[in-house]
């Protein structure tokens, strides 16, 4: 039996971008389907919004992300904030995005495209576990977790 397990993020309308956003940084291939492709009549409000969307790389990445019906502001839903305190990462998120590439190169790039526009956390640097481990809430409001597996 195998099982694949792909985060699903819900937004307030920036779905697309998100997913645009993370195709240019991971590569792989973009589905998008909006509500009007289901059958919404286009003249509704929220029909060009994302109802199922996809990126899936050959390297393994998937994310998955729609916008919630009626939702608005742009926001990811069930986001907020994510900071470094006295050396202890305190937040109110459910969930964090956690990545690993094979070398610390790698992992800068996707650190440094990740990051345009939103918050580090904590920077890419050596850890107590890994050759490179850093943490950033995006322009879009997910935060990641990006790390060099260990080896």
């Amino acid at each position: 039996m195998t099982i694949q397990t792909t985060i699903h993020l819900n937004f307030r309308g920036d779905a697309r971008a998100a997913l645009e956003s993370y195709q240019s940084v991971f590569g792989g291939h973009l589905v998008i389907n909006t509500y009007a492709d289901f059958g919404m009549p286009a003249d509704v409000p929220g029909a060009d919004r994302v109802v199922f969307g996809l990126v899936a790389s050959d390297s393994g990445f998937r994310v998955m992300a729609y916008d919630v019906p009626g939702e608005t502001g742009g926001t990811l839903v069930g986001g907020s904030s994510t900071r470094r305190d006295n050396g202890t990462t305190l937040t109110d998120q459910a969930l964090f995005v956690s990545i690993s590439a094979d070398t610390l190169d790698e992992a800068q790039g996707y650190f440094d495209a990740l990051a345009a526009d939103g918050t580090v956390v904590e920077p890419l640097a050596a850890s107590a576990w890994s050759p490179g481990f850093g943490m950033l809430t995006d322009r879009f409001g997910v935060t990641w977790s990006v790390g060099v597996t260990a080896g």
